[in-house]
């Protein structure tokens, strides 16, 4: 009997076990590419098919969302926001000159967008076309009507080369061209072959098929009258076309298309179901793991199965280590690498051991690294901030020495003008190291420096701001390398800030070469995105960037009460013209709210930071309204440049509950939760978990906090108790509790 009872008890708990597993959700299925796929004015989010951080991408070649007209879908997309190479095109009939320029007409509603899976239904020649990536390689499914032609068209540059192997595979050859910027601009090329292979749904050879190379385009047809499927598996190489084929076959050759789309699957799986959520609205999951999924598109792995293509100095190098590039560090140093260090610390070490080695084989720590080298983009040299995160957060297995010569080589040696990283300096960069500051002109003054940019401009206090800040980082990594004199000598630098800052105007303002201030409108001067002086956001943004001295801040705006008034100043400015009129000269500054900008990256730590002046309520409030109002789950859900994961990162922080205030110190602040319970699976076998019972638009408000069963009166915690495990508690209410956090 009690052996029974034992049984009977197994079968119990065996049968629950699997009802709970039944029942576990599975959240890929809140991934929505299409969120934010129609922008604001700039440039909208795309629907990316990939692997998590992998080489090869897809994205359908089309304006954006609202467009019922695909131009092509590339075999590959090379990097961020570019439109890809291999363009094809697929057709039934005749083929005549016009079939190269003609677009394919959708029916949004018969499309499927998946990360791993894409398919679309072309109405006017009844063709189905799928699609699904692995690593290296991918397969397009091609479901053709009966038709007495049936046609795959690919195209590409006049650099492009086809080479058919027979009736059933061919290789490409394609260049990849890109145009250094400077005074004495470049051209610099990069190789990427394909190696092809036209199969049937079943993997077997095709018979009837015609493959027709010319120049820089190649013709496959198929003359089987019947409906037919027609799969192109395909692998991708930066090293040679016989690497292209070894992808392909490691990958996909023994795989059909619904293998590898469930391998993909599997990986998304993988990285979405980290984190797992209870509570919110369906919608508010949809934004977040959405959110998700975007910060896992940069950067990508370009090692090809022990061996990558560097074109930081144009070769081969043989590693078992990936090979990371694709990144904008200007948009993604405050919340995205952040993010990576918490949910992939390996991945994170990876990425800044590939920053180290693009320093080796470049002489120059790179800022905008692509696949083609490094993009001079933006300004600042914040990879600096990378590398001092990563220390304080115990992510190793770099060369630490290496990375600090080359972000002091930088430092000492470059240009700080915008979109001119590499340069060596010029003499408003020797006046900056003199005087502390980088010299503005005044409206209508001519421009006297041949190396600054014609539209990006000198954006003299952006500039000036953005290099105490990478002083400090400096500064503070020479300190845990043991290196003190360089500790105290950029710990003054990075203190620079203040001597442009204006006691009357409350702002940042520019000083002239003779140090005098030029009363400039804040709001409104500087010409398109206010580049003359800031960038891309005018002093009211501005005026807040000084992550890495917060105290001192605050100490300018006359102390922790005054800054909170400031704080609610921002929020509550007008714009001073028609919006109109403003977006037309800052078109980049969206997501206004008052005169703070939700859609561009230097705003997110701003409403954080009453935090640190005793209103941590006002945080609670102004996050909640910011995700309620700008992230929502449509084709309009992002207010601004996502920047491949810039500013989704910010999202998922927020959701979540905390922030990375200022990358180099290892400590989050507190914001408002939007789930009642978020828990997030660390590399370590360790749980995250953020309890906020009862979380909603109303009870946005924290009334007690605890860490690990332990009260806490302060809305800060560390990454060690983050990394350590455990939970985080929040009392929730819908009226806030002015005193605590105070």
């Amino acid at each position: 009997m009690k052996r029974l009872s034992t049984i009977l008890l197994a079968l119990s708990s065996f049968f629950i076990a699997q009802t709970l597993l039944a029942k576990k959700t599975d959240y890929t299925k809140y991934v929505d590419p299409i969120i934010g796929n129609v922008s604001q004015l700039l440039v909208p989010t795309y629907p990316t098919f990939s692997m998590p951080n992998q080489m090869l991408r897809m994205i359908p070649l089309k304006p954006d969302y609202i467009a019922d007209q695909v131009s092509s879908w590339p075999l590959h997309v090379e990097g961020h926001r570019d439109k890809g190479v291999m363009q094809m095109k697929v057709s039934v009939g005749a083929i005549n000159n016009a079939s190269w320029k003609s677009k394919m007409t959708i029916d949004h509603d018969l499309e499927t967008v998946r990360p791993w899976l894409y398919s679309t239904y072309l109405i006017d020649d009844n063709i189905t076309l799928g699609f699904t990536p692995s690593k290296k390689s991918a397969i397009y499914k091609i479901d053709f009507p009966a038709s007495a032609a049936k046609n795959i068209l690919i195209s590409g540059t006049d650099k492009m080369i086809i080479s058919a192997l027979g009736n059933n595979s061919f290789n490409i050859h394609e260049t990849i061209a890109y145009r250094v910027r400077g005074i004495e601009p470049t051209m610099r090329y990069t190789s990427v072959y394909c190696y092809a292979v036209l199969t049937d749904v079943n993997g077997t050879a095709l018979s009837n098929v015609q493959i027709n190379a010319q120049k820089n385009k190649v013709t496959i047809t198929s003359t089987f009258a019947q409906q037919q499927t027609i799969l192109i598996k395909y692998g991708i190489s930066y090293i040679s076309v016989e690497q292209a084929k070894k992808n392909y076959e490691i990958e996909i050759a023994n795989q059909n298309f619904d293998q590898t789309a469930a391998n993909g699957k599997r990986a998304w799986d993988k990285v979405i179901n980290q984190i797992e959520v209870t509570g919110g609205t369906e919608a508010q999951k949809r934004s977040f793991y959405t959110s998700l999924y975007r910060t896992y598109e940069r950067m990508i792995d370009v090692n090809e199965y022990g061996q990558y293509f560097s074109a930081y100095d144009g070769k081969v190098h043989p590693s078992e280590r990936p090979f990371f590039v694709d990144d904008w560090i200007w948009d993604t140093y405050l919340a995205k690498h952040p993010l990576n260090s918490i949910l992939n610390p390996a991945m994170q070490s990876d990425q800044l051991n590939s920053y180290v080695k693009m320093y080796e084989q470049s002489g120059w720590m790179p800022t905008f690294p692509q696949v083609y080298g490094n993009h001079l983009c933006m300004n600042g040299y914040h990879t600096v901030a990378l590398f001092i995160d990563a220390k304080r957060k115990g992510i190793e297995g770099f060369d630490i020495e290496k990375a600090y010569s080359g972000m002091k080589k930088t430092l000492n040696e470059a240009t700080y003008l915008p979109w001119r990283q590499g340069h060596k300096k010029v003499s408003i960069d020797h006046f900056y190291d003199k005087n502390g500051f980088y010299p503005a002109l005044h409206p209508d003054e001519v421009e006297t420096e041949p190396m600054v940019d014609g539209f990006e401009k000198r954006q003299s206090v952006a500039i000036s701001l953005g290099m105490s800040y990478d002083a400090w980082c400096l500064a503070e990594l020479a300190k845990e390398t043991g290196k003190m004199d360089d500790y105290k000598k950029y710990s003054e630098i990075a203190l620079n800030y203040k001597k442009l800052w204006h006691n009357e105007m409350q702002l940042f303002m520019p000083k002239d070469e003779k140090g005098a201030w030029i009363m400039i409108d804040p709001k409104l001067d500087g010409g398109k995105g206010f580049r003359d002086y800031y960038d891309e956001n005018n002093g009211w943004t501005y005026a807040w960037q000084v992550q890495h001295d917060i105290d001192g801040l605050i100490g300018l705006l006359g102390g922790k009460q005054k800054t909170e008034e400031r704080l609610d100043q921002l929020f509550r400015e007008p714009l001073g013209i028609s919006k109109q009129e403003y977006l037309f000269n800052a078109p980049d500054a969206t997501g206004q709210v008052g005169q703070y900008v939700m859609g561009n990256e230097p705003s997110m730590h701003i409403p954080y930071l009453y935090n640190y002046v005793g209103a941590p309520w006002k945080t609670q409030k102004r996050i909640r309204f910011l995700l309620d109002v700008w992230f929502k789950d449509n084709i309009f859900g992002i207010p601004g440049d996502e920047d491949g994961g810039g500013i989704s990162a910010f999202v998922v922080f927020s959701s979540l509950g905390f922030y990375p205030v200022t990358p180099g110190l290892a400590v989050y602040t507190i914001g408002s939760p939007l789930f009642e319970k978020s828990t997030i699976k660390l590399a370590n076998n360790k749980l995250f978990t953020v309890i906020a019972k009862g979380a909603s638009d109303k009870n946005k408000y924290i009334q007690k906090a605890f860490m690990n069963g332990k009260e806490i009166n302060k809305p800060f915690f560390t990454h060690q108790e983050l990394m350590n495990g455990g939970t985080l508690e929040l009392i929730m209410a819908s009226k806030p509790n002015k005193e605590w956090g105070k």
